[in-house]
Order: structure tokens, then sequence, then C-alpha cells
């Protein structure tokens, strides 16, 4: 602990008063959730000089859970955020299943892999 003012760990909390965002959150409590983030100046007021990001978030069910599924969305306006949702969740949602399969395919290869001795665990 010594060396880093008696902070056990080493990560920086400062907040970066040159990215701030003001959060709101639109849904239709089906599968659409879509986070429109404002860029802000330190004392609440708009920053016009940067743009709106919009992110779409989702998840699937799966047999082990819920998957969490965010994409940043190309749209400046909520309108075009909508319209970007649903190519942005199935282009994400493949990247998902993508990286599943790789997962489940090293496991396989993993098992199959391994010596086996009769009477040895």
């Amino acid at each position: 602990m010594s060396g880093n003012g008696g902070n056990p760990i080493n990560i920086d909390f400062q907040v970066d008063r040159t990215h701030l965002y003001r959060e709101e959150t639109i849904t239709d409590l089906k599968i659409a959730n879509i986070q429109k983030l404002t860029p802000i100046l330190p004392d609440g007021s708009n920053d016009p000089s940067r743009e709106t990001v919009f992110v779409g978030n989702t998840q699937l069910g799966t047999p082990h859970g819920p998957v969490p599924i965010q994409a940043r969305l190309k749209a400046t306006t909520l309108e075009q955020a909508m319209d970007e949702f649903p190519q942005a969740m199935e282009a994400e949602t493949r990247k998902v299943i993508q990286q599943f399969q790789k997962m489940e395919a090293e496991q396989k290869q993993a098992n199959d892999s391994r010596i086996i001795v009769p009477g040895v665990q």
C-alpha cells in the first residue's frame, strides 16, 4: 500500500469534467432500450460543441440466463436511433453468437485433446 497515498487499489476515480453526459432512457417496455447521452458542461448546461450519443441495449434469453446486448447507434436524432436499433442489435447478436460458438469449439478441442488413461482420473 505504500507509494500510492494509502489507496489499496490503483484506480483513478477523478471525474473527467471534459466528457460529461446527461443520460436519458427511452424504452418500448418490450425489447428496445435506447440511451440518449446529451453532452453537458460541468455546470450542467448542454454542450453544443459535442454530439449527442445514442446507445441501444437489449438482452437475449439463454438457457444460462440473460445475455446483455449493447451497441452504439449511428444516429443524431431519437427517430434515427429507433430506425437503427433493429439492425444494430442483430449485428451485435451475431457477434455474441460467434463468440459463444468460438468458446464452445475451444472447449470441445480442449476436452478432445485430453489423454484419458484407464483407472486414472
